[in-house]
Parts: structure tokens; C-alpha cells; sequence
């Protein structure tokens, strides 16, 4: 690392880059002049010819009226009157020097406001940079991801799956890299004048852009530090922070930060990422071949890349080899070789790639974190692999088998909120629209849940009656599934059978308003009509909020917030620690709701035993609610099994309705498949969730942090230090 003291700021590097710049604004400011004085002597002379040629027509007018005027009968021919030559002895017209004087001044004017223009621009841009210091603390903190194994998050997201240090990386992919983009980076100070000459001449006789000039610190700086305009106050920032950097950073640094930095298509951030996402490997085994065809793949990643064109792919590579051994980067042996696997290369989207919608959706939560942390730390998620390709699988086979062309979501959590899975619809690569966490559906039955908790919540059984029969509240007319009603019934009976009109008679007893409050105090944040037709699901929530509210009920604590960030891992041994988020407030309300949870449990239970949700019976045990929206748009099941708790949703995009399709159908079946494969019964019948066997990272020290330092806070287990952002603490 150079020596910080000898950082050059605003000072020597804007010294150093304005000094050849000034130069070559100064000649084209001399040249601009001269053309100006050019035009202006050409306009001149136009100008005095123009008015010669009307004072001849002019004085020729006045002497045919003369002539006509003495001999008034007399038509007077046409005589040519011979243009008037100025007698060089003879002072010039004072009107030819007053006009070209007068365009001299105006363009020595038009060029002076042209220079203070651009000088003034200079100086903005001078006053109003800021140092690298004030911009990398932001910029250079990157967030990488792990599953709740430690492994790298693969998925087909845009998300950073690894960071790879300078050893990881390959000779070949950096000889690669540097042999298209930048080949005296190791040679020039951050602005190579020979590229930007060689780039300027290459694209003057190609008629247009062929070849850029910029070095590798230039695209760092530009993708790093910078917006993407397309602007010259850009291009000055670019320069002078590419020197700063220079000498801040070595060249192997600077690298690697770039590699690790520069988009390749297909959702891969970083060579690391770009190495799973079309070859399925770690970026220490990429090939020759391999990393030729990354490195081609930088100037135009969505066009240039395995999976939208091969052939012009592999075209790229080929001049990437060719350089590579021109530059005497590899030897021909190697060179033929590499071509030979180009040639035969088929790269497939790599089949370890899961939880793509989990990530979109862990990487929003992470927003807020990103700032918070100095250097490269990664996440700890709470996807658990094999949970999650078990969710894809069941949510796909089901799917298939029906032979159904709808869509379905499914989401997984612990009873604390931990989302172990999380699938979105049937395929990630056709739609990336989370249908688990973003699209608002009626919940359909699985909403009666709020209205028979609030009614035990309020001193009733599960053995008091309610009438099952045909009712209208001002024009609003409840049915029942096949118009089949059963008169008075128990509430155990009326919701383990889905009853319309028991359900909502029981609604209006107990309150709508109250009802509202339930659902409010378990999470639901939707908007909720106080209308009869709210106890059948008719306001639309988000999946994840109805399997929060579950997991409440299973937890016995409320509300349950779903998160899919459980820690970090930070520092050369890559220790973890859990996050320690806020416990729920308890309330009046949540405890009374909770003084009912048994019994809720016990109805639930009953739905999968004897109810609509058999579909959904498992070895061991389990409890569900079945729910289906009016003319069969929506239909659900939520239900858990000891620590998972699951919820899945099937229906169309459009919102049409599907055929016949209930919640006690493919969506129990897909739970059902889902929850056998994530879950396994041990030898005394209860199943056990298998995530048990995974390790617990362990949680920081609060109390000896607390101690330690005043700015610590416990929610992320970090302290501000002195200097810098955040930092995890490690006592």
C-alpha cells in the first residue's frame, strides 16, 4: 500500500491532468480564433461585393428615369451600365471597414464568453469534487451473500455471490482481461494517452466508435464512484479520481476490485458470480477458453454472452486468444488449445442455480445494512439449500402432473420469522415477478382464521353453534361450496368444512372492526374492507403477510416478522454472528388473542384431519387452513408441521378464474410433497424440521459490547468507530 502522505488530493493530480489538458483547450482555442478571423475577412468581402452590386443597379435606375423624364415619348433602351471599380488611389467607402470590423469583434467576442464558459465549468467542477475519502466509504463496502450453510447464494439475480481475492483469481482470466481492455495497465499512471490517441485514430477512419481509451482505474472509478453520464463534467471527475486511486491503491488492488465490480449479463455482478452463472464453476477453475470469453463478454454483457449469442461470443473470444498471444500473454500451444474448446463450448445455465426470488427479495432487505459496514462482508441468509430445492421441486412436479399452466408462490419460515424457502411462481428465467412477497391475492378461507380467533378470543368454544344456512345482508348473499347447508352446526364443524354463511354470521356477531383489529395485531398491513364479504377473504394480502400471521399463531408470539438475513460474516477467519432483531411488544390484545391459541390449534388441526385440507395429512401430524377465492381466481393452504411453517398460493397472473382448482387440491398437494421432503419423521412418530443439524453461528457479546463502546447497537451487533463506517464487534 503506497504511503497515504503522499496522496495527491486536489492539488498534484489536478496539476497534472489540467496542465496537458489546458494545452490542448489553449490550441483549440487558437484554432477556433483563426477560423473566426477567416469567416469573418470571407464576409467581408461577400458583403462589400453584395453592396457594390446594389449601388451600380441603383445609380443605373436613377439615370433611365432621368433620360425618361426629358424625353417622355422616347422608349430608351436598355443601357448596361459598366460596374463602378474602385480607384485603388482613392480612400476606401467607410462602410466596408466598419463592417468587417464590426464581425472581427463579434466573433472575438463569441470566442471570449466561449472560453470564460468553459474555464467557469473547469472551476465548478474543481470546487464541487469531492476527495475519495468522502466517496469510498460508501462505495467500496460490498455486501456477498451466503445460504444459513456459509456456502455463496447461487442464483440468477443480480446479486454478488462471492468475492474473490487476488489469489482466487486466475492468471488467465487477469492476462485475459487486461489483453481486450487495458494492456499497459501495469505501465501507465491511471490515463493512458497512447490508448486514448490510438483509440481516437481507430475510430476516425472506422467513422465511428470501434475502440474506447479507457484503462481499467477508468471503468472502476465510472462503476464505482460515479453516475453514468455522458457528460465532459463527468469525464474531468473520472480523470481526477482515476488518479487519486492510482495512488491510493496498487495495481493489484485495483484489479481485483474490478473484477470483482464489472457486470457480465445474465444477473452475474463480478467475475466470481459470472463464472457460476454460465460455466457452474468457482472462479479459481475457470479454463483458458472460460476466461477468455468472460473478459469478452465486458464491453456489451447483453448482447455479447453464452445465452443470447454463442457465435458472437465466441468471435470475441477468439480476438481475446488472438491478443493474448500477440501480446506474448500465452504461448501457441495454449492459444490452439483454448480455440479448440471455444469451438465445442456449450455453456448451460448452471442447475445449482436456486432461491433467485429469495435473493431479489433478501437484497432489498439488505439495503439499509449496506451502509452500515466497512469493506467486503457477507450476509448470513436464512435460505437453507435443500429446503429450497425441495420448495422448486414440488411447486414444479405438482404443477406438471395436474398438467395446470397456472402460476403458484410457496414461502417456508421458523415460528421466529427465519424464511428457509421461497419460490415465486413456476420459472425464474420467464418471470422474475414475486408472486410471494409482491403480488396482493385474496387469501380466500385461509383469512377465516381471524374471524373464529377473534370469536374464541371473545370467551367462545370450539363446541358453541352457529347457523349454516342462506342469509342476505342488504343484497350481499353468501353460499356455501355447492349450495349445501348444514343448519346449526359447532364452530370446530364450521371451519374445519369451510362454511360461507357460518363464517359470516359469525363475523357480524363478534365485529368486523374486531376482526380487522385481529388480523392487524398478527401483521396484516393490507388495506381491509369492513364489508361482510372481508370474512371470506376478500381484500387482497401478500402471501408472506398470511404466513407471518401463522407463524405468529405457531409461535405463540405476535406479530412474526418474515426476515431472510440471520447475521453476518466478516474478517479474515470469516466468523459468524446472529443478528439480534427487536422481540414483538406484547399488548392486551396479543394476549388475549394468545389465551386462545390452543383451542385455534386444535380447529386447525381438525381441517387437516377431518376438513377440507386431508389432502394435506402427514405421518406425525399436521394443521392447515384451506382457502379458495370466489369463482376459483385463488386458492391456498397454510398450515405448519413442529418448526415450519408453509404457505403456498396457486392462480392466474390475470386473475382468471382457474378450473375447479381449490385450496384443499394442488395447493395441499404441493404442501404436502413439499413438507415430506423438508421434513422427516424420527422414531416416535413427530417429524423433525432439518434444519436442526445446521450450525448455530453464535451471537455477539452484548453485554461486554455495551460496555466496550457507547455507540454499539445490539440490533446488528456493530460500534462506530472513530473513522470509517460501522464495525462488527468481536468481543
Amino acid at each position: 500500500m503506497n504511503d497515504h502522505k503522499a496522496e495527491p488530493g486536489l492539488g498534484d493530480a489536478t496539476r497534472l491532468f489540467f496542465g496537458a489538458l489546458w494545452r490542448e483547450i489553449s490550441q483549440l482555442m487558437k484554432g477556433m480564433m483563426t477560423l473566426l478571423r477567416l469567416a469573418g475577412a470571407k464576409a467581408s468581402t461577400v458583403g462589400g461585393a453584395i453592396v457594390g452590386q446594389f449601388d451600380n443597379g441603383r445609380r443605373a435606375l436613377v439615370i433611365r428615369y432621368a433620360r425618361h423624364k426629358s424625353n417622355p415619348g422616347v422608349d430608351l433602351p436598355e443601357t448596361p451600365i459598366a460596374p463602378t471599380v474602385p480607384d485603388p488611389a482613392s480612400p476606401k467607402k467607410a462602410n466596408t471597414p466598419r463592417f468587417g470590423l464590426s464581425f472581427r469583434k463579434i466573433a472575438i467576442g463569441v470566442g471570449g464568453l466561449a472560453s470564460l464558459a468553459l474555464m467557469a465549468m473547469i472551476i465548478t467542477v474543481l470546487t464541487s469534487l469531492p476527495d475519495l475519502d468522502d466517496l469510498k466509504s460508501g462505495a467500496e463496502n460490498r455486501l456477498i451473500f451466503e445460504d444459513s450453510q456459509g456456502n455463496p447464494l447461487i442464483a440468477q439475480g443480480s446479486v454478488p455471490l462471492d468475492y474473490a481475492e487476488y489469489e482466487r483469481i486466475p492468471d488467465d482470466l487477469q492476462d485475459a482481461v487486461l489483453a481486450i481492455e487495458d494492456r499497459r495497465f501495469f505501465d501507465h499512471g491511471g490515463l493512458d494517452l497512447k490508448a486514448i490517441a490510438r483509440a481516437g485514430w481507430a475510430n476516425m477512419r472506422a467513422g465511428g466508435v470501434v475502440e474506447g481509451g479507457s484503462t481499467i482505474t477508468q471503468q472502476l472509478v465510472k462503476i464505482t464512484y460515479l453516475n453514468p453520464d455522458r457528460t465532459f463534467r463527468r469525464k474531468l471527475r473520472e480523470a481526477i479520481l482515476t488518479r487519486q486511486l492510482e495512488r491510493r491503491l496498487t495495481k493489484e488492488e485495483i484489479l481485483t476490485r474490478y473484477l470483482n465490480a464489472v457486470y457480465l449479463g445474465s444477473g452475474a455482478t463480478g467475475m466470481p458470480a459470472a463464472a457460476q452463472v454460465y460455466f457452474g464453476v468457482n472462479i479459481s477453475e475457470l479454463s483458458l477458453a472460460q476466461s477468455a470469453a468472460l473478459a469478452a463478454m465486458i464491453q456489451a454483457p447483453s448482447k455479447v454472452n453464452p445465452f443470447s449469442n454463442l457465435q458472437q461470443l465466441r468471435t470475441r473470444a477468439g480476438l481475446v486468444i488472438d491478443l493474448m498471444q500477440t501480446q506474448d500473454r500465452i504461448g501457441k500451444a495454449s492459444a490452439n488449445a483454448a480455440r479448440a474448446e471455444l469451438a465445442t463450448m456449450r455453456p448451460q445455465r448452471s442447475s445449482a442455480s436456486y432461491g433467485s426470488w429469495f435473493t431479489d427479495w433478501v437484497v432489498r432487505e439488505a439495503d439499509d445494512l449496506a451502509t452500515e459496514f466497512d469493506g467486503v462482508v457477507a450476509l448470513r441468509t436464512s435460505l437453507n439449500p435443500e429446503i429450497q430445492k425441495a420448495a422448486e421441486s414440488a411447486v414444479r412436479e405438482i404443477l406438471e402432473q395436474a398438467q395446470n399452466p397456472a402460476e403458484a408462490a410457496l414461502i417456508a419460515m421458523t415460528p421466529s420469522g427465519q424464511v428457509v424457502a421461497m419460490v415465486g411462481g413456476r420459472d425464474y428465467t420467464q418471470s422474475q415477478f414475486n408472486r410471494a412477497t409482491d403480488a396482493l391475492r385474496s387469501p380466500g378461507s385461509t383469512f377465516k382464521t381471524f374471524v373464529y380467533l377473534t370469536a374464541l378470543s371473545q370467551g367462545l368454544s370450539p363446541n358453541d353453534r352457529v347457523v349454516d344456512a342462506p342469509m342476505d345482508i342488504d343484497g350481499y348473499r353468501p353460499n356455501n361450496f355447492g349450495d349445501r347447508y348444514r343448519g346449526k352446526v359447532t364452530l370446530a364443524e364450521a371451519f374445519a368444512l369451510s362454511l360461507n354463511t357460518a363464517t359470516v354470521r359469525l363475523a357480524m356477531a363478534v365485529g368486523l372492526d374486531n376482526v380487522i383489529e385481529t388480523a392487524r395485531t398478527l401483521g396484516i398491513d393490507a388495506e381491509l374492507s369492513e364489508t361482510p364479504a372481508l370474512a371470506l377473504g376478500a381484500s387482497g394480502v401478500t402471501l408472506l403477510d398470511m404466513v407471518e400471521a401463522y407463524a405468529g399463531i405457531a409461535a405463540g408470539t405476535i406479530p412474526v416478522t418474515g426476515r431472510g438475513i440471520t447475521g453476518i460474516s466478516s474478517g479474515d477467519d470469516k466468523a459468524s454472528f446472529n443478528f439480534r432483531w427487536p422481540e414483538a411488544p406484547v399488548t392486551d390484545e396479543s394476549k388475549r388473542l394468545m389465551a386462545a391459541r390452543s383451542d385455534m390449534i386444535e380447529m386447525l388441526a381438525l381441517v387437516v384431519s377431518d376438513g377440507t385440507g386431508q389432502a394435506a395429512a402427514l405421518p406425525g401430524g399436521a394443521v392447515g387452513k384451506t382457502g379458495t377465492s370466489q369463482d376459483f381466481r385463488d386458492a391456498l393452504f397454510i398450515g405448519w408441521n413442529n418448526d415450519l411453517i408453509t404457505g403456498v398460493w396457486v392462480g392466474n397472473d390475470d386473475n382468471s378464474p382457474m378450473d375447479g382448482v381449490t385450496g384443499g387440491q394442488l395447493p395441499a398437494q404441493i404442501w404436502k410433497r413439499f413438507m415430506a421432503a423438508a421434513t422427516t419423521p424420527n422414531a416416535s412418530g413427530s417429524a423433525t424440521n432439518v434444519m436442526e443439524s445446521a450450525p448455530v453461528p453464535p451471537s455477539c457479546n452484548v453485554s461486554a459490547c455495551q460496555r466496550a463502546y457507547r455507540s454499539f447497537r445490539a440490533s446488528d451487533c456493530t460500534f462506530q468507530p472513530y473513522r470509517g463506517g460501522r464495525k462488527l464487534c468481536t468481543r
